[in-house]
């Protein structure tokens, strides 16, 4: 049995690119797909958080490496896909999940905090599957987890911009998925509830802990390590006819209204 389950969810001799994998969420995901035996690529900004992942992943038995990016250019994030081929021959994984929020009323969002939110949260997710994409489907395989949001299902109250932006993550994810799909890359959106996570914990005041606990039939936040396992489902040979889905992760929350 441990044979089989091994070379079902098996990611050895893969190589995964995590952006955003200096971040809570998107760090517990690279560190289970090392553990799994990928190459894990941590992608973003900031070379003292990745430190701590790096570490994580070494001492789980696992490989990983840094390369800082913007990723919402374009060129920031060729040279990160030239780089990490030149280095290791191939990409087979791309996580995308990188993302910023805001809790500002709506008449009071202004241009450029849309703007941001969109450049981080959409466009960058646009210009990753472009790039990385273009790789994949010119070797003829692949899989993308783009990290949706229970607000890309419904929109969440008091985070419009996030909402819209996520609604467009799902959807870009579902028509890449179906272009992609005869060139043998899969792209899928791994949909968190609500984990608390660097973005959304300003936004967590305490009657919307009440609200969302009233809404959760499990009644706690989802925890960073319950990500993995729906992760490695998305990237491995288990979830080889998986394409185009929205795999949620909320404890039930989706399956609620009152």
């Amino acid at each position: 049995m441990n044979d089989y389950l091994n070379s079902l969810f098996s990611l050895r001799g893969k190589v995964a690119v995590v952006i955003g994998g200096t971040g809570e969420l998107c760090g517990a995901i690279a560190v289970g797909l090392a553990q799994a035996g990928a190459e894990v690529v941590l992608v973003g900004r900031d070379p003292v958080k990745a430190q701590v992942k790096l570490d994580r992943i070494k001492t789980e038995g696992g490989i990983g490496r840094f390369v800082p990016a913007d990723v919402s250019t374009r060129a920031s994030l060729e040279e990160v896909c030239r780089t990490v081929v030149d280095e290791l021959g191939q990409i087979d994984i791309l996580v995308n999940g990188a993302g910023v929020n805001s809790a500002t009323p709506f008449l009071e969002i202004g241009e450029d905090e849309f703007d941001r939110i969109m450049l981080v949260n959409f466009k960058s997710v646009f210009l990753s599957c472009q790039v990385f994409g273009s790789h994949m489907v010119s070797k003829g395989s692949g899989s993308i987890i783009n990290i949706g949001s229970a607000s890309g299902l419904t929109p969440l109250s008091r985070v419009f911009t996030y909402s819209a932006s996520k609604g467009a993550v799902h959807n870009l994810s579902k028509n890449l998925a179906r272009e992609w799909a005869a060139s043998g890359v899969r792209v899928n959106i791994l949909v968190p509830g609500f984990f608390p996570a660097e973005q959304n914990r300003k936004v967590l005041t305490p009657d919307r802990i009440e609200s969302i606990m009233g809404h959760t039939p499990m009644r706690r936040f989802g925890e960073s390590r319950e990500l993995v396992g729906a992760a490695l489902l998305l990237a491995s040979e288990a979830g080889s006819f998986i394409t185009g889905h929205e795999l949620v992760v909320d404890g039930g929350y989706a399956s609620m209204t009152i």
